[in-house]
């Protein structure tokens, strides 16, 4: 697989480069010219000469007509050049020289789109990965990006792609706090558990991870001996997810594992745990769209 990955930046950087060869501006051209340029340069999808140009051009006519056109299509070619902190970087900079700016939506739709891959490398993006195993902090950065439009723009037309990635960040943020709780499970740290389970059930309401959040609290209060928080939590797990893979058919609360090790077998006891191990317990199980 890591043969395939060089060979497919290989390939991308070749194609890059490639592209990159035509169009190369002249010091006559004058600033519609190379505008028109770095347009067609853009068109192309020669995202990498677009970005020369573009700064370029506003090095050589900061105050000219097509100046802040071409800060706006520079987010949007670093963006597509796979530069997502430069993205970032130049949208920041357009709102903030701009913040009245009629198109200054745009920025921060861009600044969220950038931030919204960030936290993929190149290969995330072409291939199947699982993004709730990963670094949270561009997810939540994204999130705060695209709730920043919809305060301030919430008739841009770029508010409803908003939204949806909003959808889509705030389950796959709550699904990265159930994996936190099953890592802490394995290691025995079960009141740290039953927070990250609590904390999914108090603030992402209506995701898919609530149900999972459920079972993580009622898993760790067992373990940790609170019988009567358990009890309340099962609760509202039965209430409000009957079929939920950690429930019997009769509603109770299917324990993976126990403190004592009252479950292990008599081989595992025999080779001193090294056969036959109860592994700890591990909560996941996604809904379709997740």
């Amino acid at each position: 697989m890591r043969v395939i990955q060089l060979l497919f930046a290989s390939l991308l950087l070749f194609t890059m480069i490639g592209c990159g060869n035509n169009d190369k501006p002249s010091e006559a051209l004058s600033e519609q010219q190379l505008y028109n340029l770095a347009r067609r340069q853009l068109e192309a999808n020669n995202y990498t000469i677009a970005v020369t140009n573009l700064q370029l051009l506003e090095s050589r006519y900061p105050f000219g007509r097509y100046a802040e056109q071409a800060q706006l299509e520079l987010i949007y070619a670093h963006y597509r050049s796979f530069d997502s902190e430069a993205a970032v970087a130049s949208a920041e900079r357009f709102i903030r020289l701009h913040p009245q700016h009629p198109n200054v939506d745009y920025a921060y739709y861009m600044r969220g789109l950038a931030n919204f891959t960030h936290s993929r490398g190149l290969f995330e993006r072409f291939l199947p990965t699982d993004l709730t195993q990963r670094d949270p902090g561009a997810a939540r950065q994204s999130f705060n990006d695209f709730f920043q439009l919809l305060s301030r723009y919430p008739d841009s037309e770029y508010a409803p792609d908003a939204k949806a990635r909003m959808i889509y960040l705030r389950n796959l943020l709550a699904r990265n706090e159930i994996n936190v709780a099953n890592y802490y499970f394995k290691r025995s740290a079960y009141l740290a558990a039953a927070n990250r389970g609590r904390y999914v059930v108090e603030n992402f309401q209506h995701t898919p991870a609530v149900a999972d959040g459920l079972a993580v609290m009622e898993q760790a209060y067992l373990l940790l001996g609170l019988e009567e928080l358990a009890s309340d939590t099962l609760v509202v797990l039965r209430s409000n997810y009957p079929n939920h893979p950690s429930l019997d058919e009769q509603g109770n609360f299917i324990t993976k594992f126990t403190l004592e090790g009252e479950q292990r077998s008599w081989l595992n006891k025999l080779t001193m745990g090294l056969v036959d191990r109860t592994e700890p317990p591990k909560f996941d199980h996604r809904q379709p769209w997740e």
